[in-house]
């Protein structure tokens, strides 16, 4: 039997373009990196689908080890981990972003 709360991990990615693990919701973000990421997203009419890890204290204690990816937020786009704020604003920057989500 495997993990419930890696299936759900799996699930939220595989089932959503753009998953962004967070703390917080869009409404009210609970950490600067996680409201400035979700802003980037909304400022390029982006989609994406939120997961609030203070709220999902398994997924926050879980995600880290499935994506070896220590903090949040953790960006996931067409399923695959593209990184935190920092890499994701410097995609943004250079063009990167955009061309991941067409």
């Amino acid at each position: 039997m495997g993990n419930p709360t890696v299936e759900q991990i799996e699930k939220e990615i595989k089932s959503h373009k753009v998953v962004l693990f967070v703390k917080g919701t869009p409404q009210a973000p609970q950490c600067g990196f996680s409201a400035s990421t979700m802003e980037l997203f909304k400022k390029m009419n982006v989609p994406f689908h939120t997961v609030d890890v203070i709220a999902n204290v398994d997924i926050r204690r879980t995600l880290p080890q499935v994506s070896n990816w220590p903090t949040f937020p953790q960006v996931f786009i067409n399923g695959k981990l593209v990184g935190g704020c920092d890499i994701v604003h410097e995609m943004h920057e250079s063009g990167e972003l955009q061309k991941l989500l067409q």
